[in-house]
Parts: structure tokens; C-alpha cells; sequence
């Protein structure tokens, strides 16, 4: 696939932006039909799902109910709303091979909710291909450079 870091960048943009406005299944959207998200753990981030407790392991069917969740009221965690800011920097397209991309960018979130103000900072490490058409994600791999959970004890936002 041949694609471009600015292209790449305006698409993690985008991506960004639809988390920020709570643009939930229009975030799902932008995943490959055989898409994951995750999320491993802290200070761990090459472990074996199968033997290691990831924050969140999601196939395309569960982060599309992941993100339908946060929607309702009854994800009580995040009803009302955060107010989160994705920060995207130091984009790298680090290979293209066999019609995937693979790109790391680092981020910071910032998410504000009852007078606290939570900061989630890492890289993103995606892969990227074409389907019908368009730019999707076949993986996301959210890596959380901190060393423990705290102070928000939890990750209840999209990353």
C-alpha cells in the first residue's frame, strides 16, 4: 500500500477527534472487519494475552460494544461524559510490507471529570490497511507508559 506520514497523521487525527466528541461508533468504524484494540499491561507491553491480564483485549465485535457502552447511562463510570483531549505526536510509518502499515505515534490523553484531571501518556502502535476502499485499523496496541494506575486507578476512556 503505498501511503504517505501525512496522510497517516490526518487519519490519527481524525481518529483523535471522534474520540474527543464522543463519536464512539464512528471510532469503531475506522477498524478493519478483523480489527483489535489493546491495551497490555502496564510495564508488560509484549505479553501473551493468554497468560497475562490485559486492561482490555477487544476483537471488532467487543470494542464495538465497547464503544456502544460508553454511550449509556449505565456506564456509570463515564455518565456523565469526560472531557478528554488526544494528543498525537512523533508519527512513524515503521514498515510497509504485504499491505500493511505499521506506524507508532506517542500520545497523551488528558481526561477531565469531576474536578480531576487524569493524564495517560504512551505510544500507539497501529496496523493499518486497506478495506474497500479506505484507511482501516487491523490493530491498535495502546502501550501506557506510566508505572502503576494511579492516581485514576482505572481506564474507563478510549485510548
Amino acid at each position: 500500500m503505498n501511503i504517505t506520514r501525512q496522510e497517516v497523521e490526518e487519519f490519527l487525527y481524525h481518529e483523535a477527534e471522534l474520540l474527543d466528541e464522543w463519536k464512539m461508533q464512528e471510532w469503531a468504524d475506522l477498524f478493519a472487519k478483523e480489527g483489535t484494540y489493546v491495551i497490555p499491561p502496564i510495564g508488560s507491553p509484549n505479553a501473551d494475552f493468554k497468560t497475562a491480564l490485559f486492561l482490555v483485549h477487544d476483537d471488532r465485535a467487543r470494542l464495538e460494544q465497547r464503544a456502544l457502552r460508553l454511550l449509556k447511562k449505565e456506564a456509570h463510570v463515564e455518565f456523565p461524559h469526560s472531557k478528554t483531549t488526544h494528543n498525537v505526536s512523533n508519527v512513524r510509518i515503521v514498515s510497509n510490507e504485504d499491505g500493511v502499515v505499521t506506524v507508532k505515534a506517542n500520545f497523551v490523553t488528558y481526561r477531565a471529570k469531576r474536578d480531576f484531571l487524569d493524564t495517560y501518556v504512551g505510544v500507539n502502535e497501529y496496523q493499518l490497511v486497506q478495506e474497500d476502499g479506505e484507511l482501516k485499523i487491523l490493530s491498535k496496541k495502546v502501550i501506557l507508559n506510566l508505572e502503576a494506575l494511579r492516581p485514576q486507578g482505572k481506564v474507563s476512556i478510549l485510548l
